[in-house]
């Protein structure tokens, strides 16, 4: 167990090098530049950017960002927020992302499972037909498309939500109140995501031998679903996960943009526009260290799903 966590730590460190790699030298392939601004000197310009490094060949760059990140200094902004500390920019805007992104798993995962399990065992009647329509409709509209259409029926027509996000700086109800359309415009696609795949499973759980065995013992249909049926079938799920939260991460860019949520997605897409390279590099670092770390506790989640299963192999999986 040890051994696997460590190998997956790893090659955790391993990605993220990578895609640090790969960001750094596709956003610097991009024509432009942060202090490429014809109100500015040139003088001034050439000073600022040998302030930065910016005048130095691309690979001595990379090497004075990797340094960045050993040492936990992303510098400062050179655009977006000019001359204030980056790390203090993430500290202020993170939690507010991810309180967003951790309420709207909060309803994709019991909602999915709800609507999945009831699929399943009302098939090819009403409610399957009614919850496989709905299914349609939020994966083939994008996050943002429903933000815009819920902000304005919900918002500016009915009344019933704020417009935008609350500048309580208290987490308050008036605050929460205000990330109820947003969390709901992010919560659509992964519920409808985690509903079909579960009905897809649980149809094919409710027919197999093992579950014909459990009704002939006396087992109700209920209780051979949520006692074995749907444990089975949380196994797959479980690796889905990983892909939801980040799909949520992604969608959350342009939700907080449309409802001006002060997180993470709006920084970083005022970085990506004002070409600040620092803050773009440390938002990127920050989404995929994220990412890697929901991916390595998912997998560790495996074996509390089914004890069965034992995490990175060995002589207990091998005398299984």
């Amino acid at each position: 167990m040890l051994k696997y966590v460590l190998q997956r730590v790893l090659f955790m460190f391993i990605a993220l090098f990578l895609v640090s790699l790969f960001t750094f030298f596709l956003i610097n392939s991009v024509p432009g530049g942060p202090f490429e601004n014809p109100a500015i000197r040139p003088e001034v310009r050439l000073a600022m950017e040998r302030r930065f490094h910016l005048d130095q060949p691309l690979i001595v760059q990379f090497g004075h960002f990797l340094r960045s990140i050993v040492t936990f200094d992303f510098g400062i902004s050179l655009i977006v927020q000019p001359s204030r500390d980056i790390t203090d920019i993430l500290t202020e805007r993170f939690p507010i992302t991810i309180v967003l992104n951790l309420l709207s798993n909060f309803i994709i995962v019991p909602l999915g499972f709800f609507l999945g399990s009831l699929a399943a065992l009302k098939r090819n009647r009403i409610p399957d037909h009614a919850v496989s329509a709905l299914v349609v409709v939020f994966i083939s509209v994008p996050s943002f498309v429903l933000a815009s259409l819920m902000q304005y029926f919900l918002a500016f027509r009915l009344g019933l939500f704020p417009m935008i996000f609350s500048t309580s700086q208290n987490w308050d109800w008036d605050r929460l109140h205000s990330m109820i359309l947003p969390i709901l415009a992010l919560s659509f696609g992964g519920i409808a995501f985690i509903t079909r795949f579960l009905r897809g499973e649980l149809i094919e759980t409710l027919n197999s031998d093992y579950m014909l065995l459990a009704k002939t013992k006396g087992l109700r249909t209920h209780q051979a679903v949520f006692r074995h049926a749907l444990r089975n079938s949380l196994i797959p799920i479980m690796g889905m996960l990983v892909g939801i939260f980040v799909t949520i991460l992604s969608g959350s860019v342009v939700v907080e943009e449309i409802f001006a949520i002060p997180g993470m997605g709006r920084i970083m897409i005022n970085a990506l526009l004002s070409h600040d390279y620092p803050l773009i590099m440390a938002t990127t670092v920050m989404y995929t260290f994220i990412a890697l770390v929901a991916r390595l506790l998912i997998d560790l989640s495996y074996s509390i799903v089914d004890p069965r299963i034992v995490i990175g192999g060995g002589r207990s999986a091998a005398r299984s």
